[in-house]
């Protein structure tokens, strides 16, 4: 089964891990920062701001 990560709760889950698991620096400080405005615009319900913040968060990881 393949988990439809076009949603943003789904997809938060994924990235909040990630960011547990990265890495103290500036790398996850940054994407701490887009997990954050992405939990904001999910909870204004603004999901495609959300999905982005969440993808911008993944590209701060790598």
């Amino acid at each position: 089964m393949m988990l439809d990560m076009s949603r943003p709760t789904l997809k938060m889950k994924s990235v909040k891990l990630a960011c547990d698991n990265a890495p103290a620096g500036p790398k996850k400080d940054e994407a701490l920062r887009h997990l954050l405005a992405a939990e904001k615009a999910h909870e204004e319900m603004a999901e495609a701001l959300a999905n982005n913040q969440l993808d911008e968060a993944i590209a701060a990881l790598r």
